[in-house]
């Protein structure tokens, strides 16, 4: 009876930590999808919310280097001033890695439709679970 128990214990145990995962992966995926859609209303301020608002927030771009979210939202203003520079964003997310029970690493692809030539290329995200909320504390985009 005692291996039984003990059994059922660990499959229990690996149950809820799948669960948990699988739920967290949801709701990285559910907040990517909320950029591109904040992205496709023209709307930064929006699409920035998925990044964390610190001055250790890290993006690194074909300019180098960026830190601070205020900056990066300021880089993003800059580098696509209006709706047609922004044009409609896509993703394709290649993989989804939990590292720890705090941070989740994602890579993928982005590709911009406009009308004055489409951009793509691949990104890494670092998401970490700040003040129970997952938010970006580091991108890579080139």
């Amino acid at each position: 009876m005692g291996k039984v128990v003990s059994i059922l214990a660990v499959v229990l145990i690996l149950f809820t930590s799948a669960t948990a995962q699988n739920k967290d992966e949801q709701t990285i995926r559910s907040l990517i999808e909320e950029q591109r859609l904040s992205w496709n209303t023209g709307n930064l301020e929006k699409f920035m919310e998925t990044y964390w608002e610190n001055d250790s927030l890290m993006f690194i771009g074909k300019s180098g280097i960026t830190y601070g979210w205020q900056k990066t939202l300021d880089n993003y203003k800059k580098g696509y001033p209006d709706t047609a520079a922004m044009g409609k964003l896509d993703f394709e997310l290649l993989e989804i890695k939990r590292l720890s029970v705090m941070y989740f690493f994602v890579v993928g692809k982005w590709h911009l439709t406009r009308s004055v030539g489409d951009v793509g290329g691949h990104f890494t995200l670092l998401f970490k679970k700040v003040k129970n909320k997952w938010v970006i504390v580091a991108d890579h985009s080139s």
